[in-house]
């Protein structure tokens, strides 16, 4: 495999994030992958419980970086693109898609979560935690929208959560690189390639409204363009999309 950080692997801790936290807190910067084999309290956005089932991966990149908060914000596409990577290497070409902002969907479903936290740095810059949640060989029943795991869609056995770690961190790296080197373009590039819904009818519900059109691509802050049926363009930053529905 490629260079990428050190990975700690434990068998329990209560959020690979909150544990970030608390390094970056106490002046860890990494970087480093912190893994837990079993989480009692993960969540995901906006606290929504991250269930971490036996065999399912539960890893947190915890880094530092100069760049804005705004800018920072990017790197959930980049954990996104790894993901499909991941999914791709396991499932085949095609299984995997992504649907703004990032999650990522196998055969149709949610088999990924990925949440980035961040905070600022006595000394200057931002802690960053790229959360990354992944069934692999579970999927919860007790959510909003129909959840996989990669072991439904494999004739035999999905990868150990270590050897889908070694393979995700590999390719986070490859991304990442990308990205510090080139900004978002080339990152706009990659998502586009395997978007789900560009060209579709999509309901886009944010916080205190709803609105409908047609999801045109991404500009190159992440936002997402959405043409309405008045012809107007709104840039969703923040929110839920649906597509298939409008």
């Amino acid at each position: 495999m490629g260079a990428h950080p050190p990975i700690e692997t434990y068998e329990e801790l209560d959020s690979t994030n909150a544990e970030a936290r608390r390094r970056a807190e106490a002046g860890a910067g990494g970087p480093v992958w912190i893994t837990a084999l079993r989480q009692t309290a993960g969540h995901g956005r906006r606290g929504r419980p991250w269930t971490t089932s036996a065999g399912n991966l539960a890893a947190t990149l915890l880094l530092t970086t100069d760049k804005t908060a705004a800018e920072a914000a990017q790197l959930s596409f980049v954990a996104a693109l790894a993901a499909a990577d991941l999914a791709q290497t396991c499932l085949g070409e095609g299984a995997a898609r992504l649907k703004w902002p990032n999650d990522v969907m196998v055969h149709g479903r949610k088999a990924v979560g990925i949440l980035v936290e961040s905070g600022s740095r006595p000394e200057g810059g931002l802690w960053l935690a790229v959360g990354i949640g992944i069934n692999l060989a579970h999927a919860p029943s007790d959510v909003e929208r129909p959840a996989t795991a990669f072991a439904d869609h494999m004739a035999g056995p999905p990868p150990s959560p270590g050897d889908a770690l070694e393979v995700l961190a590999t390719r986070f790296e490859h991304w990442r690189a990308l990205w510090q080197a080139e900004g978002f373009a080339p990152i706009a590039r990659g998502w586009t390639q395997v978007a789900q819904g560009l060209g579709e009818p999509c309901v886009a519900r944010l916080p205190n409204q709803t609105h409908t059109g047609v999801a045109e691509g991404l500009d190159l802050d992440g936002a997402l363009r959405l043409r309405l049926d008045d012809g107007a363009v709104l840039r969703i930053t923040a929110g839920d999309v649906f597509f298939g529905e409008a």
